[in-house]
């Protein structure tokens, strides 16, 4: 359990202890407010003594961080008390984490959701139980805690950056808040009956998305082609876009939507995936690092295991005109062989036709798309193409009457 040694996670301890519960608690000295920080510590510790429970305690260096990462202050404390969390519960197979956020708690996010311009899920407010965190207090005010530890005779800590105005939090809880209960003195439990209206709003739209994600989204080979015809029959089509897409990482949101109507090879890219325009479609895949490398084969070698499977033997005759098989000259093969991706400029003598061919032609004809075509590996002999590796091999490795032995590879 989260404890800070303020009122609200104290009476949380309180009540948990009361009850019987199995638990710990868990307090960080982010060491902004010096020694009081220290002394905040020390009645976390004592309080966990006194009540008979295991306690861990960390100590950050909060400013370094903030100067490291460029965050706020608020932002830097979030960032490391969760990690440290999920490290102590990872460490001490603990399954929940347990904090005291209550209903005034959810106000102020969603005011300051509201401030910062937010779609639906920033309406809905901080969620009351996810995989591995709890929140059993949402449901109560802070007025009721506090009447609470008062009654108890319940001992906490106060924070004096609670009152300090130059964070958005404590100008909203000190100046907003009190004038909207003072308009309406049951504006706190008719803001919750709104959120639970809004809560389950998100999760019909939630569920609609879902749907249509399996109606639109064709995965193969990890890549994902979302048809733009069926795109634009859905209004508004922005509107949708996002949230079928919002869970990609991507923000240039005017760039994505514009992806519909621009040429083939345009694309937006987030942290982790990009999405591409590749004529009627749009490809979604995940981001890889593309692989300049080169394969050998040396000679005699008869299997490939990367970066794909080959089985290389001799023969003494053609049986098969499957695409995922070549026969080659033995001849004519200069060894190693090596397999590469496709580079600008490529190209090759296509079997059965005169002359040569731009690979970029190629793959047109052969109607790929962008990232097929980036997938694409070649089998070369010195600097020439022998194979598009099962689509096409070349017409000066092909088989013929002087051909003395035969080189038979397949594509696994």
């Amino acid at each position: 359990m989260a404890c800070s040694g303020g009122i609200d996670s104290v009476v949380l301890v309180h009540l948990c202890s009361e009850i019987g519960l199995d638990f710990s608690v868990a307090h960080c000295n982010f060491r902004l407010r010096g020694t009081a920080s220290d002394v905040d510590e020390k009645f976390v510790r004592e309080l966990a003594k006194k009540l008979k429970i295991g306690y861990y305690v960390t100590h950050f260096d909060t400013i370094g961080y903030v100067n490291k990462n460029k965050v706020s202050l608020q932002v830097a404390a979030r960032d490391l008390r969760y990690r440290w969390f999920a490290e102590v519960m990872t460490e001490n197979g603990i399954r929940m984490l347990v904090t005291a956020h209550h209903a005034d708690d959810n106000l102020e996010t969603f005011l300051i959701n509201l401030s910062r311009g937010t779609g639906i899920d920033g309406l809905t407010g901080i969620p009351e139980k996810t995989d591995t965190i709890a929140r059993p207090l949402l449901q109560f005010s802070r007025e009721q805690i506090h009447e609470y530890a008062l009654s108890n005779n319940i001992k906490w800590r106060e924070d004096a950056s609670n009152m300090d105005a130059k964070y958005l939090r404590n100008k909203i809880r000190q100046d907003i808040v009190p004038i909207l209960k003072e308009l309406n003195s049951t504006f706190l439990s008719n803001f919750q009956k709104t959120q639970c209206y809004l809560t389950q709003t998100a999760e019909i739209n939630k569920n609609h998305i879902k749907g249509l994600r399996k109606s639109l989204f064709e995965r193969k080979e990890g890549i994902i082609r979302i048809a733009i015809a069926r795109l634009n029959e859905f209004k508004p089509n922005e509107a949708y876009i996002y949230q079928l897409l919002r869970g990609y990482g991507f923000t240039e949101w005017e760039d994505v939507n514009n992806l519909l109507t621009t040429s083939s090879g345009k694309e937006v890219r987030s942290a982790t995936h990009r999405l591409v325009k590749d004529r009627k479609h749009l490809l979604l895949t995940e981001i890889r690092p593309y692989d300049k490398s080169q394969y050998q084969i040396e000679k005699g070698q008869s299997e490939v295991a990367q970066p794909v499977k080959l089985s290389i033997e001799e023969v003494t005759a053609l049986n098969s005109k499957e695409r995922d098989i070549l026969y080659a000259d033995k001849k004519s093969l200069k060894y190693p062989l090596t397999i590469r991706k496709w580079q600008k400029g490529d190209y090759f003598y296509p079997l059965g036709m005169n002359g040569k061919k731009m690979l970029s032609k190629f793959f047109k004809d052969e109607k790929m798309d962008i990232l097929a075509k980036e997938r694409q590996w070649l089998l070369c002999s010195a600097d020439e193409i022998v194979w598009v590796i099962g689509k096409r091999a070349d017409n000066r490795f092909r088989v013929s009457d002087r051909t003395e032995a035969i080189i038979r590879i397949k594509l696994n």
